[in-house]
């Protein structure tokens, strides 16, 4: 069957999340974190996703602004930034600001060209999709945004995937789904989806049960796995 829905993970996929970190450092005030704050935004994500991991394992669901904000606290303590309250504001403020990542305004805008069912589907908020959406400027681009928020539960539950049946109302092998995250991409094959592993980093695949079945350096090539 031929894909008809196009899903995107957000943070990491179609935002850049570490260009809140980025911007601080290029700022004077908070020229303290400009020799460590990839090693900053890199305990931040990390720290965010295994919040959520185990908020999910648990049952302690809560909203992702705040692991989001648990994951920032862990992360400026362990670089020795936690005495700076106007740098955590900072780069709170910024997370809400996060741009996209240069080929996906037109990676989007061809999808939508070939009729493609285009969304978001993430662990994040509805408000703060809302926010990063409208500061990359990619809306006009997006039939929706799904937010686990409507399930209780962080990826890679199986009821997370669900949304997007419930919603566009397509079969599982109608739809690609596209994510930076090695276990997330792996987790949505089993669950019945195509996958693109967006890899940008270069990293050795996650030993899972399930593996994506495309990988990729970016986004460029979605449209032509998605059959257009």
């Amino acid at each position: 069957m031929p894909i008809t829905t196009c899903i995107f993970d957000a943070y990491g996929t179609l935002f850049d999340v570490g260009a809140a970190a980025r911007q601080a450092a290029s700022e004077p005030e908070f020229a303290a974190i400009k020799d460590d704050w990839m090693v900053l935004a890199e305990h931040w994500r990390q720290k965010q996703l295994s919040y959520s991991w185990l908020r999910a394992v648990v049952g302690a669901h809560t909203d992702f602004w705040e692991v989001t904000r648990n994951g920032l606290d862990w992360a400026l303590e362990k670089t020795g930034h936690d005495d700076d309250p106007a740098l955590r504001e900072r780069l709170l403020a910024l997370y809400w600001e996060l741009q996209a990542y240069p080929e996906v305004p037109q990676m989007l805008a061809t999808l939508k060209q070939g009729g493609m069912n285009t969304a978001i589907l993430s662990n994040g908020s509805p408000d703060m999709l809302e926010g990063a959406v409208s500061s990359a400027g990619i809306g006009e681009f997006l039939d929706t945004s799904l937010s686990v928020q409507s399930v209780g539960i962080f990826k890679p539950d199986a009821r997370v995937y669900d949304l997007v049946g419930a919603h566009f109302g397509c079969a599982k092998n109608e739809v690609l789904f596209v994510s930076s995250n090695g276990w997330d991409a792996a987790a949505a094959t089993g669950y019945g989806f195509t996958t693109a592993w967006v890899n940008r980093a270069v990293d050795p695949v996650d030993r899972l049960p399930w593996t994506p079945v495309h990988t990729l350096n970016d986004l460029t090539d979605i449209p032509k796995l998605a059959g257009l």
